[in-house]
């Protein structure tokens, strides 16, 4: 018998954070989602020119992207996508060995890019650091997926900054709409490895740590999501709806109350439409 270590896949489906493209529009999507009652990070500005608001869970978090006046030009591959849900980010260990096994997985992708961004802290700000290996734009329509590896994490997932109003405690749905669910799904079972994805009504699924990511037909999304998320009228693929874990649905329920925030029941909770939370439909589920 071998005495060395088993060797472990660098690539997992783990979901890291879920980003919503809001372009121009941070004031706007900062006050929208602090009316829905998530606790967001001060506003923080990348090296790379575009800027940002967290919301921190327990083992992921939601990302509010976009640019300050004049500098639309640093980032200009993200903003040609729509403004909502706009990238899947899966964790990462080792960025060399996610690229190297995506490489050889027959998944495009670009070798690993370095970016930083400072943290104002009580005793300071320190700069957060972030390694990150993106699949080729080509492989992903109206959208970006890729594994972000956190040289910092004790800089981004802070205890201070996980408690929410609304009682959201991680995401465990990222819905993606699409016509033909299986081509698209095809993608993530070549990073990851078959046996990955599981039959759902309208779709596939599979599991990312505690999340959950959904590809199902637009159909399907409406009846699952109350027709609370928008969908590409060209009938290309969009990446559409999240779904929080809450410990009761009387939490975010008394807090939409009190703020007027419209919501409806779903097939696992309640949901707040795309137009009350850039473009992306919220549910929340105590399942």
């Amino acid at each position: 018998m071998s005495d060395l270590p088993p060797t472990i896949d660098p690539v997992r489906p783990v979901l890291d954070h879920a980003v919503i493209n809001v372009m121009d529009g941070l004031d706007e999507a900062a006050a929208q989602y602090e009316r829905l009652g998530f606790h967001l990070t001060e506003r923080g500005h990348h090296s790379l020119g575009s800027s940002n608001h967290l919301a921190i869970f327990g083992e992921n978090y939601l990302e509010l992207l976009g640019y300050l006046p004049g500098r639309e030009t640093s980032r200009a591959d993200l903003w040609k996508h729509p403004p909502g849900l706009s990238a899947l980010v899966f964790k990462s260990v080792d960025p060399d060995a996610v690229f190297a096994a995506l490489r050889s997985r027959g998944v495009p992708a670009e070798q690993p890019l370095s970016f930083s961004r400072p943290v104002p802290l009580a005793t300071g700000a320190e700069d957060a650091r972030f390694r990150v290996v993106r699949v080729s734009a080509e492989q992903v329509q109206n959208g970006r997926t890729f594994f972000c590896h956190h040289d910092t994490p004790q800089l981004v997932y802070r205890p201070e900054w996980r408690a929410h109003p609304n009682g959201a405690l991680d995401i465990v749905e990222f819905v993606i709409a699409s016509t033909a669910p299986q081509r698209t799904a095809a993608l993530y079972e070549r990073m990851f490895g078959a046996p990955l994805l599981i039959s759902r009504s309208g779709g596939v699924a599979f599991r990312a740590g505690v999340a959950t990511v959904l590809v199902l037909e637009p159909s399907a999304v409406a009846e699952r999501y109350a027709s609370a998320a928008v969908v590409s009228e060209d009938g290309s693929d969009r990446m559409v709806a999240l779904t929080f874990k809450v410990a009761s649905l009387d939490q975010p329920r008394a807090l939409f109350d009190v703020a007027g925030v419209s919501y409806r029941p779903y097939a696992d909770g309640i949901v707040v439409g795309h137009a009350d939370a850039a473009n992306v439909a919220l549910g929340f589920t105590a399942r």
